[in-house]
């Protein structure tokens, strides 16, 4: 299920990392270049509020920059970096009072797709939202951004337990909300003979 950096990306994002904390700003760049897109898109699954989401990217690299040389080696830099956003970007809800907000019904999908996987992926998006917000971001991470479960666990600092039970209850509320979803003749339903 992971599809984490492979070693060989990881290494050079470590490399970076410690450029970043001896004050390279090139290495920041780089850095910053690598993660924005990846960091804004999952921000929106938090909250649809671009204020919010820049601000938790600008606090994110804030921390990524100040902080670059605390980084223990304990989990990838991907994991890392992903975790300080989660983090900063429930900081940023709690503070203006949206903690309670649901998560953004909008998916951009940067590629254009046929019609029929649009369908599908507008259906799992309409499952998805039906989900806890705790629920969507493992199902998002694990499956949409390819972290294992102890990198999620890592990124939403929690147990690897917590996260395993949070991924089969999203995967049980799925397979019981997506066929009525779907309608009885889409994904595999039964067609009435009328």
């Amino acid at each position: 299920m992971s599809q984490s950096p492979p070693p060989a990306a990881d290494a050079l994002e470590r490399a970076l990392l410690r450029r970043v904390a001896a004050g390279d700003r090139r290495a920041f760049e780089s850095l910053y270049a690598a993660y924005f897109t990846r960091l804004a898109r999952f921000l929106r699954r938090l909250t649809p509020r671009e204020e919010l989401n820049e601000e938790a990217i600008n606090d994110t690299f804030w921390v990524v920059w100040s902080k670059g040389g605390e980084f223990r080696g304990d989990s990838t830099v991907s994991t890392w970096i992903m975790g300080i956003a989660y983090r900063c970007a429930l900081k940023a809800l709690r503070r203006c009072g949206a903690a309670g907000e649901e998560l953004s019904a909008d998916w951009p999908d940067p590629a254009p797709q046929p019609q029929q996987a649009q369908e599908l992926s507008d259906w799992i998006g309409a499952g998805l939202r039906h989900l806890p917000a705790d629920q969507r971001i493992t199902i998002e991470l694990a499956y949409f951004m390819g972290h294992s479960c102890e990198e999620i666990a890592r990124i939403m600092e929690c147990p690897v337990g917590t996260v395993k039970a949070r991924m089969f209850h999203a995967r049980v509320k799925l397979r019981n909300l997506l066929p009525d979803l779907g309608g009885s003749n889409q994904w595999g339903g039964h067609e009435s003979v009328g």
